[in-house]
């Protein structure tokens, strides 16, 4: 078990309840501004894992993030899948229409857009975390500010539930990748997924060998994400989730992928999470495990 886990975020964070679902409630959380710290932290070695989203189910990939884990030593080890209720929260005693600007993280903002898109003289401010801005409204005690965020913020500052659960879906989500250093993180004999980053020759047909073979093996691609190569206009990479049974059956495909691939790297292989399950998790019920205080 670590003993100290970078996470993206601050007290109230969405971020701090994944960790606290993955981790329990004995690592100290370091919380970091930026998901480019949370990786530095990790390989440095001042953290022993990170967790950093990768994408949510309404707002779509954090692309960001995949070029971090392209260019830097880390390993997946798990994954975290956790039901997201947005909420405006304020002030107590604020009402709607004293409302005039809306405070949160981008990907916050745009769970939220049916809702926001209802009141156009609102000004959306960007910030750096839900819950910080949470924590600053708390602080500051500004007139005329809501902002964007979970259940867990309201209790942990003292926030009104201004209107609840505005995010456009009811079935959202955000996937969270753990991560340790290349060099440390120990095999799991378990692993039934794996984040592979692969590049194919800039010719016709390329990707869909790759896929055919993919497919040929029965495996499951969970996700195929595309980025670009730095230096490279126009030519992309592709990171890929496989679910398998067994690490055999990713060691038979990965024989026949590299024939027809130009890269090819095992980011990670680790146990799959269930997305099924932490529907059943709310995280309304999840403010307690969120309280806890996060490493200064």
């Amino acid at each position: 078990m670590p003993k100290h886990v970078s996470i993206q975020g601050f007290q109230g964070s969405f971020h701090q309840v994944a960790a606290r679902q993955f981790f329990g409630a004995a690592p100290a959380l370091l919380p970091c501004a930026t998901f480019a710290a949370v990786v530095a932290h990790v390989v440095h070695g001042t953290a022993d894992a990170g967790l950093m989203a990768m994408e949510n189910s309404l707002a779509g990939s954090i692309l960001p993030n995949y070029l971090l884990l392209e260019r830097h030593p880390v390993r997946v080890t798990g994954e975290v899948y956790l039901p997201i209720h947005q909420h405006l929260l304020a002030l107590p005693g604020t009402t709607l229409a004293a409302v005039q600007q809306v405070h949160s993280h981008p990907m916050a903002l745009r769970q939220c857009g049916e809702f926001l898109d209802r009141h156009p003289h609102w000004k959306l401010v960007e910030t750096d975390d839900t819950g910080h801005s949470a924590q600053l409204l708390a602080e500051h005690r500004t007139p005329g500010v809501a902002v964007v965020a979970g259940a867990q913020a309201a209790e942990q500052f003292g926030l009104h539930i201004l209107a609840p659960a505005i995010h456009d879906d009811p079935h959202n989500y955000t996937r969270f990748l753990v991560l340790e250093h290349a060099d440390s993180a120990r095999p799991d004999p378990l692993a039934d997924k794996a984040s592979l980053y692969f590049c194919a020759p800039h010719a016709p047909g390329s990707l869909a060998a790759v896929l055919a073979r993919v497919a040929a093996h029965g495996l499951n691609l969970s996700k195929l994400q595309s980025c670009p190569r730095p230096g490279q206009p126009w030519h992309y990479g592709f990171h890929a989730d496989v679910e398998c049974e067994n690490p055999a059956q990713l060691e038979a495909l990965l024989a026949e992928l590299a024939p027809v691939t130009e890269e090819l790297r095992v980011l990670g292989a680790y146990r799959r999470g269930h997305w099924n399950t932490a529907a059943s998790q709310t995280i309304d019920a999840q403010v307690a495990s969120a309280a806890i205080d996060l490493k200064s």
